[in-house]
């Protein structure tokens, strides 16, 4: 993938969740809503589904991060921000001129 198709990507992400969060927060706050989630088996469901979904993309960062304070930070952020800290962290990388997805040998990017 291209790096501007990425940076598209990751932006969108990052538009959608600034809106989706502004858009739930202005219903009610993030703790009356979570208990009324735990208490729904899906709701409960969606919660564990996407945790374990952030905790996979952050172990890819801890093995591709250098710094353990960097490490903690990102951990911290991505489990109280969600998508919207790992498109930060895309991003970041895209901006800096890292390739995220580097190519595997043989392969044409």
């Amino acid at each position: 993938m291209k790096r501007g198709s990425l940076v598209l990507f990751f932006g969108a992400i990052f538009l959608a969740m600034i809106w989706v969060t502004v858009t739930a927060s202005l219903d009610r706050s993030v703790f009356e809503a979570v208990k009324d989630l735990w208490a729904d088996p899906w709701g409960k469901a969606t919660l564990f589904d996407t945790y374990f979904a952030f905790l996979v993309v952050y172990l890819w960062v801890f093995f591709r991060d250098g710094s353990w304070l960097s490490k903690a930070l990102w951990l911290l952020a991505f489990l109280s921000l969600g998508n919207l800290a790992i498109a930060v962290y895309f991003l970041r990388l895209l901006q800096r001129g890292e390739d995220p997805f580097p190519s595997r040998a043989g392969e044409s990017s």
